[in-house]
């Protein structure tokens, strides 16, 4: 790792631990957009791999790294009735996403300052929507060079343009980029990028999973800086 030069950080179960994260806002959309039909929250909770009972993520969930828009479409059919479709959908869902309560996986300000003091460029590149990405972040924003969504113009994860477009950005080689995510799409991208891939464990896939596709595997982004060398 001693040619890294910048860090990419995904952003959902990664800067953000998923489960706590997500977990009590898809609880309240499903119930919000099903109203007092248990049918339908059924449906739902089914269709976006989603326990309700525990308020958790299936592995298999396509709500985990797949896009803002995928996930919408993926719901849209089941409300028929919605005006707007899946667009309109999207929209609504972006503007709940925004208002989440997101959980840090590590305390991020001492940790992004301290990758920063080392000389190291900082970006997100998400799955999500741009516009909440910025919000989630807005307490470490100015540690960032780089935030970048689906919506951005660089298409979404395991597609590798949003991470080459965070290279550019730095004016780095792809190899000289740490790729840091915790489902495949993120490593996959890295690994289409052209760069160094770790995975870490505060999503939803287990290790088994990640280690064919990362060249390292830490429980945490705290990890980050011993295994750049940056402590004894």
């Amino acid at each position: 790792m001693k040619h890294i030069r910048a860090v990419l950080f995904d952003k959902d179960g990664t800067l953000f631990d998923f489960q706590a994260t997500w977990g009590v806002w898809a609880g309240r959309m499903i119930a919000e957009l099903a109203g007092p039909d248990p049918a339908l929250r059924a449906a739902l909770a089914e269709v976006m791999g989603y326990d309700a009972a525990t308020r958790r993520f299936l592995p298999h969930s396509l709500v985990i790294a797949g896009t803002s828009e995928e996930v919408a479409e993926l719901i849209a059919p089941l409300l028929p009735a919605r005006a707007g479709g899946a667009g309109a959908l999207m929209a609504q869902m972006a503007a709940a996403a925004a208002e989440v309560a997101v959980v840090e996986t590590v305390p991020l300000r001492p940790l992004l300052m301290q990758l920063r003091g080392a000389g190291y460029r900082l970006g997100v590149a998400t799955n999500d929507n741009e516009a909440v990405a910025r919000s989630h972040v807005a307490a470490q924003i100015d540690l960032f060079d780089f935030i970048v969504g689906f919506d951005s113009g660089h298409g979404g994860k395991p597609e590798p343009g949003m991470l080459l477009a965070f290279a550019r950005h730095c004016g780095l080689a792809p190899d000289q980029v740490l790729m840091v995510g915790d489902s495949s799409h993120d490593l996959i991208a890295g690994r289409g990028a052209g760069m160094a891939t770790l995975a870490v464990l505060t999503g939803v896939a287990a290790e088994a999973d990640l280690a064919p596709l990362a060249d390292a595997v830490r429980p945490d982004i705290g990890h980050l800086p011993q295994l750049l060398g940056l402590t004894g």
